[in-house]
């Protein structure tokens, strides 16, 4: 039976990692995500877990410690956010070229300059294309079940990539909600002993990791890396199928909310879900056939599944919470656009760039969103792609 309780999402992802019982931790503090490993090395100070708590000077080392735990063996984690993950951005890669089964829960903030410590989604967008695999969280509920579900699709066989579960710094890591937990014993029975397959140190099995690599086998090495992305679908929704069972949470790639005969449609990630739904439900009652799919899964990028619940919608609207600098979209668009490309009589595409910098995020907002949808479908085009919503300009 599930504990009832009431955590923030900060909380609820320490919880997580207590019960999860890794054998390294290397961590170092960055703002809104410090409370994670602060209140997790409460639990090994309290002796209530039995792991190495490694405190590093900086989120370079932090992931370099986690990497060479990983790459030795261990159940290995870390947790970031922001600046914190640019930082790391050289091991980053290496940890995803290593096929080290990481995960790190980041709290997703503003990437400097100028300072910023509130919420956008810059920091694991520019990571997007690491090889990491990434989950987005509505809640600190979601953030907890993604914490538990990362790690058995990290360390299946078949994946082997580290995994990012993201959550929106201070919006859902700071703000406290009633939601449920499972009995630690269910925890270890679900995450299971990690039997790495090539440890560092078995040596009686020598092995070389992270050699040099140059034109000879890099690219076979990186397409294998690939594959294992594509190979990452399926068990993730194996594993949210398993999680189901044991929770009745269900989840998938994303979140259908309303959609099945929706006429214009938002696709979001992250807590503004939850305010776009509420929006939904509102113009439903009004009689505006709105829906909404939300974004869990962003690497692998379900292209063909959004492809598949979008393409009988009118218009659509890509909500981004960080803009690419590329002159024509945020990230998020750029993906979808390309997933519906060569949908036949495709709906029309645009593109809101909103909240940067923790700037909020309101219905009446999104609700702007829904009525230019409304305007986009009865004309059949859209005057323009992208718009800043809520900036003053």
């Amino acid at each position: 039976m599930s504990i009832r309780v009431a955590k923030t999402g900060n909380e609820a992802v320490a919880e997580a990692m207590r019960q999860m019982r890794p054998d390294v931790v290397a961590a170092y503090p960055i703002t809104p995500q410090t409370e994670i490993v602060q209140i997790f090395s409460g639990f090994v100070a309290d002796g209530l877990v039995d792991t190495e708590m490694v405190t590093v000077e900086s989120e370079h080392s932090a992931m370099s410690a986690t990497v060479g735990a990983a790459a030795a063996g261990a159940r290995a984690m870390t947790a970031t956010s922001a600046n914190g993950l640019a930082l790391m951005w050289e091991i980053v890669y290496i940890a995803a070229s290593m096929r080290l089964p990481i995960v790190m829960p980041v709290v997703n903030r503003a990437l400097s300059g100028p300072i910023n410590i509130h919420c956008d989604h810059s920091d694991t967008m520019g990571a997007r294309d690491s090889g990491w695999i990434q989950i987005f969280s509505e809640n600190a509920q979601e953030a907890y079940d993604n914490t538990l579900q990362a790690l058995r699709i990290a360390e299946n066989p078949n994946v082997l990539l580290p995994a990012m579960v993201t959550m929106d710094g201070f919006i859902i890591s700071h703000a406290m909600e009633v939601m449920e937990i499972l009995e630690d014993e269910k925890v270890r029975e679900w995450v299971g002993e990690y039997v790495p397959e090539n440890p560092l140190l078995d040596v009686d099995n020598p092995v070389t990791i992270g050699p040099l690599d140059l034109y000879d086998w890099n690219m076979e090495h990186k397409r294998q890396q690939a594959e294992a992305m594509v190979q990452s679908k399926a068990v993730i929704l194996k594993v949210a199928e398993d999680y189901a069972k044991l929770t009745g949470r269900r989840y998938g790639l994303f979140e259908e909310y309303m959609l099945e005969d929706a006429e214009v449609a938002v696709v979001v990630l992250g807590s503004t879900a939850g305010t776009a739904k509420v929006v939904v439900n509102e113009l439903r009652k009004q009689g505006v056939k709105a829906g909404l799919l939300k974004l869990r899964v962003f690497r692998p990028f379900p292209a063909e599944e959004i492809a598949a619940a979008l393409k009988h919608v009118k218009a659509i609207a890509v909500m981004d919470r960080s803009d690419s600098f590329n002159a024509i979209s945020g990230p998020v668009f750029a993906e979808v656009r390309s997933a519906m490309y060569g949908v036949q009589s495709a709906p029309a595409i645009v593109d809101y760039i909103y909240g940067i910098g923790g700037r909020d995020v309101t219905p009446e907002h999104i609700r702007k969103v829904y009525d230019d949808l409304a305007n986009i479908a009865a004309r059949g085009k859209a005057d323009r792609i992208l718009t800043y919503l809520g900036v003053r300009e």
